[in-house]
C-alpha cells in the first residue's frame, strides 16, 4: 500500500509539473504574441516620405567619411549626422484641431531645427531656423506630379505648406548648403502626447506669459507642464514682448533641453508600460524619411545617442537681421550664417 501511495505521489507531482510547464509555455506564447503585436502596432504607426527618391542627386553632396579601424567594434552607428526636425502645425485630425491646429485646409512648419550630431554622437548642435526668414525657395517636386514655382523672398515656412516634407528639405539644403541625412516631423497631438507619456516636463521662464492664442498663462518662474501646456509654450509668441518669433525660439530651445532631462530622469527600460506609452505617442504622430521609417531604425538611432545629455547639446539660432523689405521678417545675416552652416558639414 505504501509503495502504491508513493507512486501515486510521484505521479501527482509529475502531473503538477506538466501543468506548470504548460502554463509557463502559454504565458511565454502570450507574452511573445503581445510583444509581436506591440512591435507591429508601433511600426505601423510611422508614416514616411521618400525624400531621397524625390530629390535625386540635385542636392548637397554627402560629406566624405573615414572608415573605422574596427567596423564591428560598435554595434550602433557613430558618424556625424544632420537631421531636419519639423514641428507641424497640422490642420488634420480632431486632436490636432482641439490643440489649436485650425481647420483641415493645410499645415505649416511652425518649428524648424537642424540637429547636427557630431562624429561619435557625444555632442550635438541644434540650430533653429526662424519661420519668418525670407529665403529663395527652390522649385520642388510634388507628390501628385509637377513642381512648385521658384520664389525669391518667400517666407521659409511656405516651403512645407506648398510642397510638404520634400520641399522643406530642399529649401533647407538650398539655404544652408548642408545635406540633410534624415527628416523627422511631429505634429501637435504627438508632441503633447509625448510630454504626457513622459510624465510632464519642468521648465523655467524668465518672463510672464499671457497668450490667449496658445492658451498659455504662466507667471515667471519654474513650472511642471503637462503636454497641452508644453505645446502652448512651444507655440507662444504673442504673449512675449513684441510678439517675436525669435523670443519663441528661445523658449523652444529651453523646452528641448528640458525634454532631454526628463527622458534621462525617466528610466523607461525598467517600466515597460511607460516605455510603450512613450513609443506609441511618438510613433503615432511621426513622419520620417524612408531611412527612419521602421521601429528598428528609430531604435538604432536612439541607441546611438543614448549617452547624450542635455549639457552635451548646444542650441543656437541661425544668425539673422531684419529684412530690408519688411521689418516684421528676417533674413540670414551673412557671413555669420554661412560660417555656422559650414561648421556642420
Amino acid at each position: 500500500m505504501a509503495a502504491r501511495g508513493g507512486q501515486g505521489g510521484r505521479g501527482g507531482r509529475s502531473k503538477g509539473l506538466r501543468a506548470a510547464g504548460l502554463a509557463l509555455a502559454g504565458a511565454l506564447l502570450l507574452g511573445c504574441a503581445a510583444a509581436g503585436w506591440a512591435y507591429w502596432h508601433l511600426n505601423g504607426n510611422i508614416r514616411s516620405v521618400d525624400i531621397n527618391g524625390a530629390l535625386g542627386d540635385d542636392r548637397p553632396a554627402r560629406p566624405a567619411t573615414v572608415p573605422s579601424a574596427s567596423p564591428s567594434a560598435s554595434p550602433v552607428p557613430t558618424g556625424a549626422l544632420n537631421i531636419l526636425v519639423l514641428g507641424s502645425d497640422s490642420r488634420g485630425g480632431e486632436q490636432n484641431q482641439a490643440l489649436g491646429g485650425g481647420d483641415s485646409g493645410g499645415a505649416r512648419s511652425d518649428t524648424a531645427m537642424v540637429v547636427h550630431l557630431d562624429a561619435g554622437r557625444t555632442a550635438a548642435t541644434v540650430v533653429s531656423i526662424p519661420r519668418d526668414t525670407l529665403v529663395d525657395r527652390p522649385s520642388c517636386p510634388l507628390p501628385s506630379g509637377g513642381t512648385t514655382r521658384e520664389a525669391s523672398g518667400a517666407m521659409f515656412n511656405t516651403a512645407y505648406e506648398l510642397g510638404g516634407p520634400v520641399c522643406a528639405v530642399k529649401t533647407v539644403e538650398s539655404l544652408t548648403g548642408v545635406r540633410m541625412d534624415h527628416y523627422l516631423e511631429i505634429d501637435f497631438s504627438g508632441f503633447a502626447g509625448l510630454v504626457d507619456a513622459l510624465g510632464g516636463v519642468t521648465v523655467t521662464t524668465d518672463v510672464d506669459i499671457d497668450d490667449d492664442k496658445s492658451h498659455l498663462h504662466l507667471d515667471a518662474g519654474t513650472h511642471h507642464l503637462d503636454g497641452t501646456e508644453a505645446l502652448g509654450l512651444a507655440r507662444t509668441r504673442y504673449g512675449l514682448e513684441g510678439g517675436s518669433d525669435l523670443a519663441r525660439i528661445g523658449l523652444q530651445q529651453n523646452l528641448v533641453k528640458a525634454l532631454l532631462e526628463q527622458v534621462s530622469a525617466t528610466d523607461l527600460l525598467t517600466d515597460p508600460a511607460r516605455l510603450y506609452q512613450v513609443a506609441d505617442a511618438l510613433t503615432g504622430s511621426l513622419t520620417t524619411d524612408t531611412g527612419l521609417d521602421s521601429l528598428g531604425e528609430l531604435t538604432t538611432l536612439g541607441r546611438s545617442i543614448a549617452g547624450l545629455a542635455a549639457d552635451d547639446v548646444r542650441t543656437v539660432t541661425m544668425p539673422v537681421l531684419p529684412a530690408p523689405s519688411d521689418p516684421n521678417r528676417v533674413v540670414a545675416d551673412q557671413p555669420d550664417a554661412a560660417d555656422l552652416w559650414r561648421s556642420l558639414r
